[in-house]
């Protein structure tokens, strides 16, 4: 091993694979390099925008809370006013139903009355009647 001889076509062959895997290894760095500054760029422009987006949501979400309450508060309000109106009614019914039973009573007395005076009138015939 003293005395090698190489080609110089082969030395020249391994420097020049040697300079083109130094280069390839460099364009790799740097692409590297390159790609992490995107992401860094990328990541920080998708939180703005994730942050802007969660504002904008929260906003919309607010004012579709603040929609629905003033629905229910006018719910409750149509459905205070009709119970009301539900409690008049009934409220007139009851009364309208002792009105009738009151004149069912006054009827019903009239009626005994109406017997009474019949049965004196017949009796005062049967006894016109018999005293002839």
């Amino acid at each position: 091993m003293e005395n090698m001889k190489l080609p110089i076509a082969l030395v020249a062959a391994l420097a020049v694979q040697l300079a083109g895997g130094v280069w390839w290894v460099s364009q790799q760095a740097a692409t590297i390099t390159s790609l992490t500054e995107d992401i860094a760029v990328l990541t920080a422009e998708n939180n703005a925008t994730d942050r802007t987006n969660l504002i904008r949501d929260v906003e919309q979400n607010a004012d579709n809370i603040d929609e629905m309450i003033d629905i229910l508060v006018e719910w409750q309000e149509e459905f205070e006013e009709a119970d009301e109106e539900l409690w008049e009614d009934s409220e007139l019914l009851w009364e309208e139903a002792a009105s009738q039973a009151k004149h069912m009573v006054s009827i019903m007395e009239l009626q005994k009355r109406v017997a009474v005076l019949e049965n004196t009138i017949e009796y005062m015939d049967y006894q016109r009647d018999k005293g002839r």
